[in-house]
């Protein structure tokens, strides 16, 4: 059996949120996520705003320290791995490119400021930042250039080329195109799957956009209001998703061959993370809902069905009409 790159268990993250005079607010923003990622792999992690998703890259990354659980990569516990040492096991593409890197410093310094840190020698130091440029279709001239003088494409570019130049075992992706123009997200998009390819590198690669997850992602997994709901491989998700709000997702997704109606979006909105609803998160907007919904929660277990076997946590899975709606049509 192949041990996985990166392995998540019964991850916990709460915020604890002072108040005067009165007790403290916990902010429950991940609620125990078990994850597993493979050697070359993509796996995209979707859900609504707030539902945890940049909260566990935070976490993957150190940014936040985790309230519970663990994360090996490579075997190694996170946890032991020396702050200079972590840019070898995992390394994050940021979502705006304008705002992530350092507009007063030059594009060269940008990408070797990983290996800086790390203590490498000049001459290193040139030869893989040089290298990495090329690779990421950076001209050996902008090098010399400013931030502001490049296009968004550029920029994010660069972006990679940082991420990329400790060559790490796992790249977090926030939400890498989301600032990017349509034509300029395609490039992008070609280039994170060529350098899979090239370097066998693995993507957690984190989104709301349904349409570039079904492009990029080997398998998906579903977030909700801080726990994974749902989790299979690609075309599972798309073709015959088992959990309501993995159907509600799909539904509500803009398409070239369905419009939306009034049963794609539920009424009620995302409940609060200070007090995520009792038993099934998801009971208080779901349409199937029953008693043991309201009273029990709901563990990930293998459903069949449709030609397909998801991981879901509903009590319910089994029961609930297949889906129906196409999305050939993602956008």
């Amino acid at each position: 059996m192949i041990m996985p790159l990166l392995k998540i268990e019964n991850l916990v993250k709460t915020y604890i949120v002072p108040r005067a005079f009165k007790k403290p607010l916990e902010v429950k923003a991940m609620r125990g996520v078990t994850l597993e990622l493979g050697h070359a792999e993509t796996l995209a992690v979707v859900g609504e705003s707030g539902c945890g998703k940049s909260t566990l890259a935070k976490v993957l990354l150190r940014i936040e320290a985790a309230t519970s659980g663990n994360v090996e990569i490579s075997g190694k516990s996170l946890t032991t791995i020396g702050s200079k040492e972590l840019s070898k096991f995992v390394q994050m593409i940021f979502q705006d490119p304008y705002s992530s890197i350092n507009p007063r410093k030059k594009i060269f310094d940008i990408i070797a400021e990983p290996l800086k840190i790390r203590g490498d020698s000049e001459e290193a130091i040139k030869q893989s930042v040089e290298s990495v440029a090329q690779v990421v279709g950076l001209r050996p001239e902008i090098l010399s250039r400013y931030p502001h003088m490049l296009s968004g494409g550029q920029r994010q570019r660069i972006g990679i080329a940082r991420a990329l130049v400790t060559e790490p075992k796992v790249i977090v992706c926030d939400e890498p195109v989301s600032a990017l123009d349509v034509s300029v997200q395609a490039q992008v998009l070609n280039l994170l799957l060529d350098l899979q390819q090239q370097k066998k590198v693995s993507y957690l690669f984190i989104s709301h956009d349904l349409g570039v997850v079904r492009f990029l992602a080997h398998r998906v997994a579903v977030m909700y209001l801080g726990q994974i709901v749902e989790l299979a491989d690609r075309d599972a998700i798309f073709s015959a998703p088992k959990h309501p709000y993995t159907q509600l997702l799909l539904k509500s997704t803009p398409s070239l061959v369905s419009s939306a109606t009034p049963e794609n979006v539920e009424a009620s909105d995302l409940p609060s993370p200070l007090n995520p609803p009792s038993g099934c998160a998801f009971h208080t907007r779901c349409p199937y809902a029953q008693a043991i919904c309201r009273e029990k929660t709901p563990v990930l277990r293998k459903v069949s069905g449709g030609g397909f076997e998801n991981s879901v946590a509903c009590h319910l899975a089994e029961q609930i009409p297949p889906f129906q709606t196409s999305t050939e049509g993602l956008i």
